[in-house]
């Protein structure tokens, strides 16, 4: 029983930042590390967003809750870039005890005519919250435990041609403190497209891939990667950036079987909420997002 309570909770440890940030390529409201290039030497900017819900990856952050959400950005003309990006998240989404989550980026992006080039790392920490709850949910290292607030780093490369953009992330510790993942990559394709007068289309597809890790405490499917997809418009009405998309994903939720994709509404030193929920099934997400 003890497992398949941490089954539902573990789900939501296998996201990254999510929809709610339109410039993010993770389709979900990542940080941007993407930032435009500079008009001068130096160039620094912020953004703040309020979502109906935080997709990462397509995976549910906040229990289908909103989510307030905001970075900053410097950028210098040479393509170096630094930022940070902050959103609110559920602690039964794979965050124990954690509501915050922390993202530190960097890299170097430049553009050749209608080519581009991104390289950069990102980090993902979560203050407050506790991997060694997990416990030992990985069957290909039976015994492997974490501990610690849950965290990511990732190193990541992208190239950009006009509207289309394709980058690879692959992780440089143990996914989201999962035990024994290093190696987890996620691949994401996306396309931006400008419609004239302030609207935009926006198409994504991406893949997450664990071959390292095989979920122990659930009765169906032990794989964890998956596969998920976005479709959305946007509207800019005044500097305020409005936009609608279609999230959905193939990971493997079933809370009758105690999937690793299946979630609980909260999780404490008392023990994982009454309620739980596929994280990673289809739902409409809108945001607003102001850049300043």
């Amino acid at each position: 029983m003890k497992k398949s309570m941490i089954a539902l909770a573990l789900a939501g440890a296998f996201t990254m930042p999510a929809f709610a940030q339109t410039s993010s390529s993770d389709a979900t409201g990542a940080p941007p590390a993407t930032t435009a290039e500079p008009a001068g030497p130096h160039t620094l900017t912020g953004n703040m967003t309020i979502a109906t819900s935080y997709r990462f990856r397509g995976i549910d952050q906040t229990y289908n809750k909103p989510a307030l959400q905001g970075g900053i950005d410097y950028s210098h003309e040479s393509g170096i870039y630094v930022g940070n990006w902050n959103s609110n998240v559920n602690s039964g989404a794979g965050f124990p005890e954690g509501n915050l989550e922390m993202d530190f980026y960097g890299g170097w992006k430049k553009s050749f005519g209608d080519f581009g080039l991104d390289l950069g790392g990102i980090y993902y920490y979560y203050p407050g919250s506790e991997s060694s709850y997990f416990g030992s949910p990985n069957s290909k290292d039976a015994g492997a435990t974490n501990s610690g607030s849950v965290h990511n780093g990732e190193l990541y490369v992208g190239a950009s041609w006009k509207f289309i953009s394709l980058k690879y992330n692959y992780a440089v510790t143990d996914y989201f403190s999962l035990p024994d993942s290093k190696g987890t990559s996620y691949l994401d394709l996306s396309a931006n497209y400008d419609l004239g007068d302030g609207w935009g289309i926006q198409a994504h597809v991406g893949h997450l891939y664990a071959s390292k890790f095989k979920y122990a405490y659930t009765t169906g499917s032990d794989d964890i990667s998956y596969t998920d997809w976005k479709l959305g418009v946007t509207k800019d009405i005044g500097g305020w950036l409005i936009g609608l998309a279609y999230v959905d994903t193939n990971a493997k939720g079933d809370c009758g079987k105690a999937e690793f994709y299946c979630f609980a509404n909260s999780w404490n030193a008392s023990g994982l909420g009454g309620k739980t929920r596929d994280a990673g099934r289809a739902v409409g997400v809108l945001s607003v997002t102001k850049t300043f």
